[in-house]
């Protein structure tokens, strides 16, 4: 693998025999996308690592979603496909990716939501790094918040890095980056019970047989927190690769999932459905580390009793300022 400096990014050459050359199953998941669908898909279509398909996912779109997706898997009939669930039912995000993740041929899989794009070597690096550690059951990078697609962005575009936090307004890093992680460590460290920021679920790769052996996603997701489910079941199965390469652009607008939930309200009532799972999840695997347990028990009281947890946060900070005082 060569490299070159092209500007603020890298560019990368690298070369594999043919032989070597894995398939990558490229899942694309979406429901009403038809303002950002083409370009999510283009951005499939362009990666300089031509060892792909495509599987086109839909929820049931009610828009020209479907008609732009079958378009594309006409155009391309060797490489991309168009799936959707029986008389075209909205079964939500998890359902999607598991029939994305059943019909799949590749070795790895990538996914990426319908309204965000991936840059053209981001295939061909994370199938280098998996080559380089063969160890490894997923490989993730920085992500770049997306705010410039549009001509009055309502912020700036910028990277932010695995495990990266904030600490009175600046930017910190919690992780090592381009290094292999194992065991319940970036459970540990990352939201929703550490302080880190999650991976990206449009900027990683997994080996395909590693998700097909935990079983998947959990259908009873359907939206928020389905990605936190099946990378805890990845963290507690095996070795992950955290690179410091930017994969993907997360595209920000009011109507993403994300945003939507928050809005609603109910990104606290998934929250506290995905801690249920967790603790759920633990006991059944038979996980027994103590400063997960004692996270996730602080995690679940401060979601299940919020008012408490503000009045005991706002004694603690008395109780520092007190301290600060005595000491100065």
């Amino acid at each position: 693998m060569t490299g070159r400096k092209s500007g603020s990014r890298a560019c990368w050459t690298i070369t594999l025999p043919r032989e070597a050359k894995p398939l990558v199953s490229c899942i694309v998941i979406f429901l009403d996308e038809e303002k950002y669908l083409g370009e999510a898909i283009e951005s499939v279509i362009a990666q300089s690592y031509d060892d792909w398909e495509l599987l086109l996912v839909d929820d049931g779109s009610i828009d020209r979603s479907e008609a732009i997706a079958r378009s594309y898997s006409e155009r391309f009939p060797a490489k991309i496909r168009y799936l959707t669930h029986e008389r075209r039912s909205n079964r939500g995000m998890s359902a999607s990716r598991n029939l994305g993740l059943r019909s799949a041929r590749g070795e790895f899989v990538a996914f990426l939501d319908g309204d965000d794009c991936w840059y053209p070597d981001k295939l061909e690096r994370q199938v280098a790094l998996f080559a380089q550690h063969p160890e490894a059951v997923m490989v993730c990078g920085a992500t770049l918040y997306w705010h410039g697609w549009q001509p009055n962005a309502d912020g700036d575009d910028r990277v932010v890095h695995v495990g990266q936090s904030t600490n009175e307004g600046e930017a910190v890093r919690e992780l090592d980056e381009d290094r292999l992680y194992e065991g319940t460590e970036l459970l540990r460290r990352l939201y929703p019970l550490g302080k880190g920021v999650t991976p990206s679920m449009s900027g990683n790769m997994f080996r395909r047989d590693v998700l097909l052996s935990v079983g998947g996603f959990d259908d009873s997701f359907r939206g928020l927190f389905e990605d936190q489910v099946i990378r805890t079941k990845i963290y507690l199965n095996g070795a992950v690769f955290v690179s410091h390469y930017v994969f993907d652009r997360y595209r920000q607008h009011d109507e993403s999932c994300f945003r939507v939930s928050k809005a609603t309200g109910k990104s606290e009532d998934l929250k506290r459905q995905f801690f249920r799972w967790l603790k759920q999840y633990l006991a059944d695997a038979g996980y027994r580390d103590r400063a997960v347990r004692m996270q996730l028990r602080r995690k679940m009281l401060r979601a299940n009793y919020p008012s408490i947890h503000r009045a005991w946060s706002r004694g603690q900070a008395v109780l520092r300022r007190v301290a600060d005082r005595g000491r100065s």
